[in-house]
């Protein structure tokens, strides 16, 4: 039973010429330690002769279980009663977080020993009712290690450190444990100095006295003292070791944290990893690159670091090579091998890989996962396969609100509005409850659909009805939805709402009046919108773009070159469009103004003999001269 072999226990029980109440009581017992709780409960009813053993093992079992009612039924229907069975009633209740039941008990409990007192006290403590624990602490007549320790860690968690040290410098007998509390007790309160100088005087060290203090001084960024004690414990811990490094990365120092793993033999690979993880968030690539080609024996979390720590710097496509090279090397993608691929997927050119990584996670079962699952119903819906993006939606047995947020805003980023929102209809007769991406969607697939006063009512739904403090991104939506259909005031009175509730206008919110503006040429708000975003953001060249157009529009064409002066005066530059195409299974990328594509005269040539029955010639390629591409037109 101890190790888990419960059919070779119960063929040997049921071999048994003869068994003893210790026998059944065994079993009994390795029922509950092994999860068995209804077979614990059918041996205890077909038990011919119980003791008081048995009573007690079935109690704690119970109580372990949660099974509260069935253990105090069990204890009623008792006629001999131990210390140690009041004891099992009263830790059943403390464990299950009733104490004013383990209190009831105690009191009406005829003969108590210091466990008792102790479970109580402990119970009190727990649910920080320290002042009542420091009532029944004094009332005790006999007191063990154990009772002095449970109250000093009670004042600690209290934050009654002074209380705690002067009860802790009162016990008659100190042990390890003692010191410990009382040592993590400062270092959780921020004083290191104190806890240095415990930790001096305790008279014997064990492996969590070195890990406290080690802890304490990391967090503080204390990492050279922390290097200090750790090369004077007599036994080094790897834990710890690994914890001295992440405090290295966490205080920036990711240089320096690769230095000591080259130098020190303590290092293992979760070390590496996060020396990996350190160079991946201050965005140098090369060198998270090298330190794993430097790691000999590599596991699933490394592979996994390296995948998604590319995709999130940009280089998506080295992540996939990564991804190839870990199948290679025989180990088996997990979830979070799988969901970062289909991240990465979500922003190729193709979906070709995205529907070959499906297959693979329908073949190894991981499809059956949430995460997996979101992550291919996201990776759809970014690419604009809807309908594959809804499949795989729909084949999920259970969704949570990553699941709904994916499909609504997938379709309110295609301009599928109205089904956007029916689907956010069949989510609130769910038990999932929406969050501010969820409705990031819905008030955007409102506009997309032209529902303005839906709009408006989603709007209120998510502050009054959710209680969600709208962020600048539903701020935006809303403007976004009046400006399309020419609500210029309405919009600008919504801008007067969003001071009122002291949120501070963001630029993207000016951006959507802006653009409102341009359509319904609403110059003289349109000219506040821009004025207002280039005051935040000077070199947005789309805005003064946009300004220079809408004044041009309205016959204003000297405050159109005044735009284009302080564009001009200011460096700024318009940024290129940029397209791709896939063709042949080979992915083609075009940025605007650009003829140094390998198949430019191919291209001149097909869109030529396209748009010749328009009369027109589209392109005519040039020689190249000594002065480089630039005269191909």
């Amino acid at each position: 039973m101890k190790n888990a072999c419960i059919v070779e226990a119960e063929n040997l029980f049921d071999k048994m010429p003869q068994r003893n109440t210790v026998t059944w009581n065994t079993m009994i017992r390795g029922y509950f330690q092994n999860g068995f709780f209804d077979k614990a409960m059918y041996s205890f009813n077909k038990m011919p002769e119980r003791d008081n053993f048995s009573y007690n093992t079935v109690i704690a079992g119970l109580m372990q279980c949660g099974d509260v009612n069935n253990a105090r039924e069990v204890f009623d229907g008792m006629v001999d009663r131990s210390v140690v069975t009041w004891n099992s009633m009263i830790s059943g209740y403390v464990r299950n977080g009733l104490i004013d039941e383990a209190i009831r008990v105690f009191d009406n409990t005829p003969i108590r020993d210091v466990v008792s007192w102790n479970l109580v006290i402990g119970g009190l403590v727990n649910c920080q009712r320290i002042d009542l624990a420091e009532e029944y602490f004094k009332e005790m007549n006999d007191r063990d290690v154990a009772s002095w320790t449970i109250m000093v860690s009670g004042l600690v968690r209290a934050g009654r450190i002074v209380e705690a040290r002067e009860l802790f410098e009162e016990m008659p007998v100190k042990d390890i444990q003692a010191w410990n509390v009382m040592t993590a007790g400062y270092v959780e309160s921020g004083y290191l100095d104190m806890a240095e100088d415990l930790f001096q005087r305790m008279p014997v060290r064990d492996l969590n006295s070195w890990k406290q203090l080690i802890n304490g001084l990391v967090n503080v960024q204390r990492i050279d003292e922390a290097i200090r004690k750790f090369m004077e414990m007599p036994e080094k811990c790897q834990k710890t070791w690994n914890l001295i490094i992440l405090g290295f990365i966490r205080c920036g120092l990711i240089e320096v944290a690769h230095a000591f793993l080259e130098k020190c033999p303590y290092s293992n690979i979760v070390s590496w990893t996060n020396v990996i993880v350190g160079y991946f968030e201050i965005g140098e690539v090369r060198n998270a690159v090298k330190v794993f080609e430097l790691i000999r024996t590599r596991d699933t979390t490394v592979w996994n670091v390296m995948i998604f720590g590319l995709g999130e710097n940009d280089r998506g496509e080295d992540g996939i090579k990564f991804f190839i090279r870990m199948k290679e090397s025989d180990l088996f993608p997990d979830q979070s091998t799988f969901t970062s691929v289909f991240t990465i997927c979500s922003d190729l050119p193709s979906l070709d890989l995205g529907k070959q990584t499906h297959a693979q996670t329908i073949k190894t079962g991981l499809n059956c996962l949430i995460a997996v699952s979101n992550a291919m119903v996201t990776m759809y819906a970014r690419c604009g396969n809807m309908q594959s993006a809804l499949q795989e939606f729909s084949s999920m047995p259970i969704h949570d609100v990553i699941s709904w947020n994916s499909i609504i805003c997938g379709f309110a980023h295609h301009g599928e509005g109205k089904k956007a929102l029916e689907m956010f209809e069949r989510m609130r007769l769910t038990n999932v409850k929406p969050n501010h991406i969820t409705f990031v969607g819905v008030l955007s697939a409102s506009s997309h659909a032209g529902l303005v006063d839906q709009g408006r009512y989603y709007f209120d739904y998510m502050k009054n009805k959710c209680f969600l403090q709208p962020t600048s991104e539903h701020y935006t939506c809303v403007v976004d939805l009046l400006g399309r259909f020419g609500l210029i005031d309405e919009a600008m009175s919504f801008l007067d709402q969003i001071r009122a509730d002291g949120v501070e206008i963001p630029p993207s919110v000016w951006g959507a009046l802006l653009g409102a503006c341009r359509i319904h040429k609403n110059i003289k708000v349109g000219e506040i919108a821009g004025e207002s975003i280039l005051e935040v953001e000077p070199s947005n060249s789309g805005v003064y773009l946009i300004l220079a157009e809408m004044f041009l529009s309205s016959g204003r064409k000297e405050d159109a070159e005044k735009i284009w002066a302080r564009m001009k005066g200011n460096g700024i530059k318009k940024q290129p469009g940029c397209s791709w195409i896939e063709i042949n299974n080979s992915g083609h990328v075009f940025l605007s103004g650009d003829r140094s594509h390998t198949e430019f005269r191919r291209i001149c040539f097909l869109l030529n003999l396209l748009s010749a029955e328009m009369g027109t010639k589209i392109l005519k390629p040039r020689t190249a001269t000594s002065e480089g591409n630039s005269n191909l037109f």
